[in-house]
């Protein structure tokens, strides 16, 4: 049977007093694109680090394709982009991405690993002067030459714009629909919900939430009206049926619903004036923040 490509089996790690990740069990098969989601200081960038062998648990363990972390990494079955990955200053970045291509038996060619990451026109840029979002996608390069197995990646689209970030996950679409498993770490839930098979929520050292993007958003129900009303009576509107929460920006208000088509059969017999109206689903962020503020207030 195939191994899975990530086993954690009672993962923990403290520092001091603190317990940074606690008894965490989670196996990840080949071929999942991962997300793993979490407020700061949830426990992410410490379990990262623990299942790369970058840091030593306290207690339990972690597995890469059957074997530990080091192991994996030294076959260049794993690739890995991290926050704090420095790349040296003093080269440019076809150098760069080729000082990693020589470290690996079956690497992908330089030029291919550029032309994945969207740097072949920085290829003889020194790493020095590269802008933020330049920098990432440099370093995704580097994680990808080795021709990688498993893909860990931490907030890689942190410093990217808008355009830069779409062309990263084009290509991330391009290296997944080769089988490869990617897990990755990030603030950007609608990237969550877009790109991941599966999303794992971490809050205070613990998973407390693992399935898909329509599994971990079913935790929240019904839906959000939204319509633009000139002199809107909050009172009132908080009283229409099935109404659970109401926000308001100047004249655009936003009902929370439990029964939308309900709502918005009150709305309009009672403020026929309302217009610009829209009804959608609950996203990732509500869940999110459904899931954490559950977890958070059971450990109180």
């Amino acid at each position: 049977m195939t191994k899975p490509a990530i086993r954690l089996s009672g993962l923990t790690k403290k520092f001091g007093s603190l317990t940074a990740v606690n008894n965490v069990d989670l196996a990840i098969e080949p071929g999942e694109v991962v997300a793993l989601l979490g407020p700061n200081g949830a426990g992410k960038s410490t379990t990262i680090d623990l299942l790369l062998g970058l840091a030593r648990p306290t207690d339990g363990s972690a597995e890469l394709f059957g074997e530990n972390p080091r192991q994996a990494i030294v076959t260049g079955r794993v690739g890995a982009m991290l926050q704090g990955g420095a790349l040296l200053p003093t080269t440019t970045v076809r150098e760069s991405i080729a000082l990693i291509h020589a470290l690996h038996k079956h690497p992908l060619s330089v030029e291919e690993a550029m032309e994945r990451a969207g740097v072949t026109d920085l290829a003889k840029q020194k790493i020095a002067s590269l802008s933020g979002g330049q920098m990432q996608r440099a370093r995704f390069a580097v994680a990808v030459v080795s021709n990688p197995d498993l893909l860990i990646l931490d907030e890689p689209t942190a410093a990217m714009d808008v355009a830069a970030r779409h062309s990263f996950w084009e290509s991330m679409r391009e290296f997944t629909a080769l089988g490869k498993t990617v897990v990755f770490a990030t603030h950007y839930l609608d990237e969550a919900d877009t790109f991941a098979d599966r999303i794992v929520i971490m809050s205070q050292g613990r998973i407390i939430a693992d399935g898909t993007p329509s599994e971990v958003k079913s935790v929240v129900t019904g839906r959000t009206l939204s319509f633009t009303l000139e002199s809107a009576d909050t009172a009132s509107l908080e009283r229409l049926v099935a109404v659970t929460h109401l926000e308001q920006r100047g004249n655009r208000v936003s009902l929370q619903s439990e029964d939308s088509d309900a709502t918005l059969r009150a709305l309009l017999t009672s403020y026929p004036a309302a217009t610009d109206i829209e009804i959608v689903s609950r996203n990732m962020d509500d869940a999110f923040m459904a899931l954490t503020a559950a977890s958070e207030g059971a450990s109180k």
